[in-house]
């Protein structure tokens, strides 16, 4: 049982309500804790017992592809019309039958030795020339975002520089930096102003989710009460893939005859000067993006059997005392995750689509002053273009482009730019 910290709005309405927001950091990245699920095969089936006497059967591993050829061969030798097989012979087609069967041995016990967590398949890439000639590469979105959905940070930062993206998946997250540090302390000073942590026990991989939607569904009665709400945690499926994200700010635009929520996201600066144009645009569709996926979420009922089979979640495992409890003190009991997804779906026909209008602010980081607001306009056009390109890259569909030529000032930013291709090219400035 792991402990895990929550969050409490300071002044929502109706009572405490728990949220947790650890989880759906994109800026700490993914994480997935607890103990392994209850009432998965691993845990709830029985080994066989084996009797003490049985006789232990060998097992030999031979490909589809050697399996037809032991199986020709055997076919050609009862035909009648072929003449008997002499002794040499018989002991040359069974050296050849023997070198397929050890092929197969060495090629198998290739994957076993790799080491690799994850599906067979992941680790047995080298099972002969012919089946990698035959077999299909994964795409980058089934191996590296299978089991977590891909975030809004995953497009934007593709959006950035797909290259740069196809390292940090391929070879490492880089360090943080300085400058990052510092927006995430600033991001935690913000959250603070409106919500606090708690800690609840976590026991399975549906109470992690469980907390995710229970963070969602407390952010939006706290948006709705108190007209402002941060670090909103999103999930939905759209364009055919599960897409997360945590919006920074949400704040209640009210006029005489509408109630619309506007987006906002606040960028920190380490010097007091507004950021390139590619730096903007970048910030630009982070928002639209969050736009996009929050009205997704609100015109579609959302997909819970997908949810479900995707996750490979248990809709009706019970969920940990602590989150039971935590639920029906903050309104809305609820004893599995189907249960919370219900909830989820009811929470969001109460909600408005969110403004037109999207807000980003540029802090300097010293003093936290406010270098600039910038609103501006939804592009439904540009969005929907921007998200299919970078589907496009996440799919294997096409390979990863590199930055443009006026914009490869980018490279003497990058740390992976000692092993980029476009290595040597980092010309220019930020405009």
């Amino acid at each position: 049982m792991t402990s895990e910290s929550w969050l409490v709005p300071q002044s929502l309405k109706g009572g405490p309500i728990l949220k947790h927001q650890k989880y759906w950091s994109t800026r700490n990245g993914h994480v997935r804790s607890g103990k392994t699920v209850a009432g998965s095969p691993e845990m709830t089936d029985s080994p066989t017992q084996r009797p003490q006497n049985s006789t232990k059967i060998p097992v030999e591993i031979v490909s589809e592809e050697e399996m037809a050829l032991i199986e020709a061969a055997f076919s050609l030798a009862t035909r009648s019309s072929v003449p008997p097989v002499s002794s040499a012979q018989f002991q040359r087609n069974a050296r050849s039958i023997r070198s397929i069967t050890l092929l197969s041995k060495r090629s198998f016990s290739r994957c076993s030795d790799a080491g690799v967590a994850g599906d067979i398949e992941d680790s047995c890439g080298d099972l002969g020339s012919t089946q990698k000639r035959n077999r299909v590469p994964q795409s980058l979105l089934h191996r590296f975002r299978a089991r977590r959905g891909l975030s809004v940070t995953d497009i934007t930062a593709t959006e950035w520089c797909e290259k740069q993206m196809e390292f940090f998946l391929t070879i490492g997250k880089p360090k943080a930096t300085k400058a990052m540090k510092a927006g995430s302390a600033r991001h935690a000073v913000l959250e603070k102003e409106v919500v606090k942590r708690e800690k609840l026990d976590v026991e399975s991989v549906e109470d992690t989710w469980a907390i995710k939607i229970i963070n969602f569904i407390v952010g939006a009665k706290q948006l709705l009460f108190d007209g402002l709400t941060r670090e909103l945690p999103l999930i939905g499926f759209t364009d055919g893939v599960w897409m997360v994200g945590v919006i920074d700010e949400i704040r209640m635009v009210v006029t005489e005859s509408k109630r619309n929520p506007t987006l906002v996201e606040t960028k920190t600066r380490s010097k007091a000067t507004l950021p390139s144009e590619p730096q903007q645009r970048n910030g630009r569709l982070q928002l639209m993006c969050y736009k996009y996926l929050w009205d997704s979420l609100l015109a579609d009922k959302f997909p819970s059997r997908k949810f479900f089979d995707f996750f490979s979640l248990n809709p009706n495992r019970l969920l940990s005392q602590d989150i039971r409890d935590s639920t029906s003190k903050s309104g809305f009991p609820a004893e599995t995750l189907d249960d919370l997804v219900r909830c989820l779906q009811n929470t969001c026909l109460m909600l408005p689509p969110t403004h037109e209008q999207l807000l980003l602010r540029y802090e300097f980081q010293e003093d936290h002053s406010l270098l600039r607001e910038h609103q501006f306009a939804y592009d439904s056009d540009w969005i929907r273009d921007s998200i299919k390109r970078s589907l496009e890259f996440w799919r294997g569909e096409r390979e990863p482009s590199c930055t443009s030529d006026e914009e490869r000032w980018k490279c003497r930013f990058c740390q992976y730019a000692s092993t980029c291709p476009m290595n040597g090219s980092a010309e220019g400035t930020p405009n």
